[in-house]
């Protein structure tokens, strides 16, 4: 009686404590960002913990870009996305979307010496776009009335730059987004009026979460009401707020857009990403080489349908990109199963299937390699199967293992960065982070490239040591 008393007393309280997932890009200032303290803020992120404190419950804010965070809600991996979505007739067939929180309108950008002033210009032309957005949607309904080609980018700052290159003569954005991104610094200048105005809305996956919904158009009407609500936006919009954040990066250009200054300034995160990266590298080797062994070794027993199941599964994990394989395990089985997986574990998943596949490859094609002579003389000797691969095959194919076993070390370590696709927090994805707040996207590649330079260098340097110890 005591324990169902006990149970009922801390039901209620379990049940206000619940925490949603929350899917948003962080790479879409002022609505996501990371600050120059690499704190995620904007007015999406502000107004979600807002409303979040006003309704009583929790939130885990998961920075894993837009695409990524609209197919993990598809998946049941989040619970919601804010992330300046705007509110189409498309996606409403899918998703269930909040009361508008945001007015917004489409606009065209051009580098600040164009002389391009209309779309009639753009005939001929490249026009850059970011995937996934409602501003690529309205570009390309304009595309074959203008006759302008497109290319896709996954980010705001690569289309940025491709735009200030003159790869791409002009780009589509959301008015505040593009607004706020040239009073605080982006050397391009806006062409056109806002088009098609639109607002941006919290969405949830069409029928589910409703409770979730229901809470934040309620936490949003109270926001508006008691002020907050603007004060949030005005944090961020108003002309005092971009000029302070413009003499910010102004006062930051001499002192923090060095190479060494930028390396002080964002230590910490590139410390986290590198970190990250690491963990992923070695979790995945370690499963990697053991599940390669195993295929491996399959194909080469006397067995057809051993030799058969390892010829298929090589043929189809090594056949599969690794960016598709990445997006079937995070968002397509959850989605047939229902089962959640972490960004994590599909992460450590996907390595150990694809380069397990690439290792099993070369794990029988340098047992094969040795001798059959080898073979037929230790079973004429009463060796055993078993006893023969262990004592007389495999030392020798080992030998020959051990070049690609030290090129698909390499190869796995570069691999990580695909997983950034997924929201994995490693050093390219928090590169990307970095860069949508700072707009210096050499110079933080650079720095990038180099420490994937030295984690390779130490990498090979290891594992030449290791084969030099095994060949002594």
């Amino acid at each position: 009686m005591i324990a169902f008393v006990c149970l009922i007393g801390v039901s209620p309280a379990k049940a206000a404590e619940k925490t949603y997932q929350i899917g948003t890009d962080v790479t879409y200032p002022p609505f996501e960002f990371a600050n120059s303290n690499n704190k995620y803020v904007g007015i999406d992120i502000d107004l979600m913990k807002a409303i979040a404190k006003t309704e009583d419950f929790k939130v885990n804010i998961k920075a894993i870009g837009f695409n990524a965070a609209v197919q993990s809600m598809q998946s049941g991996q989040i619970d919601g996305v804010m992330a300046g979505m705007a509110i189409t007739p498309e996606r409403q067939e899918k998703f269930d979307f909040s009361d508008p929180y945001y007015k917004t309108g489409f606009v065209m950008a051009v580098a600040k010496k164009s002389h391009i002033q209309n779309f009639n210009q753009l005939r001929g032309k490249r026009v850059a776009l970011k995937t996934g957005t409602a501003a690529a949607t309205y570009a390309e309904t304009l595309k074959s009335k203008y006759g302008f080609k497109t290319v896709i980018f996954d980010d705001s700052d690569n289309m940025y730059n491709d735009v200030t290159t003159g790869n791409s003569v002009a780009c589509f954005e959301d008015n505040p987004v593009m607004q706020y991104a040239i009073k605080t610094g982006l050397k391009l200048k806006i062409v056109t009026k806002p088009a098609q105005g639109g607002h941006y809305g919290f969405a949830v996956m069409k029928g589910h979460n409703q409770e979730l919904l229901s809470k934040f158009n309620t936490g949003l009407k109270k926001l508006k009401k008691n002020g907050q609500y603007n004060k949030i936006i005005n944090k961020y919009l108003d002309s005092s707020a971009t000029k302070k954040q413009q003499k910010e990066n102004s006062t930051a250009q001499k002192s923090n857009h060095t190479f060494i200054g930028l390396l002080k300034q964002n230590k910490n995160t590139l410390l986290t990403g590198l970190g990250k990266t690491i963990e992923l590298t070695l979790v995945s080797i370690i499963c990697a080489t053991l599940f390669g062994i195993l295929l491996g070794l399959l194909g080469v027993i006397p067995s057809k349908l051993a030799q058969g199941t390892s010829v298929t599964l090589i043929y189809i994990l090594r056949g599969l990109p690794l960016l598709v394989l990445a997006l079937f395990i995070y968002n397509g089985i959850p989605s047939l199963t229902g089962t959640k997986i972490s960004a994590f574990t599909a992460g450590i998943i996907t390595l150990s299937l694809n380069e397990g596949a690439y290792t099993a490859a070369f794990v029988k094609g340098g047992i094969e390699a040795v001798d059959t002579g080898q073979m037929e003389a230790a079973r004429s000797l009463g060796l055993s199967f078993g006893k023969s691969m262990r004592k007389i095959i495999l030392p020798q194919g080992l030998r020959m293992m051990i070049p690609s076993f030290i090129n698909q070390f390499i190869i796995t370590l570069k691999d990580t960065s695909i997983l950034s696709i997924i929201g994995i927090l490693e050093l390219t994805q928090t590169g990307k982070i970095i860069i949508a707040r700072n707009l210096e996207g050499f110079r933080i590649w650079t720095i990038i490239a180099i420490i994937y330079l030295l984690l390779i260098t130490i990498l090979t340097w290891l594992s030449k040591l290791i084969e030099h110890k095994i060949n002594k």
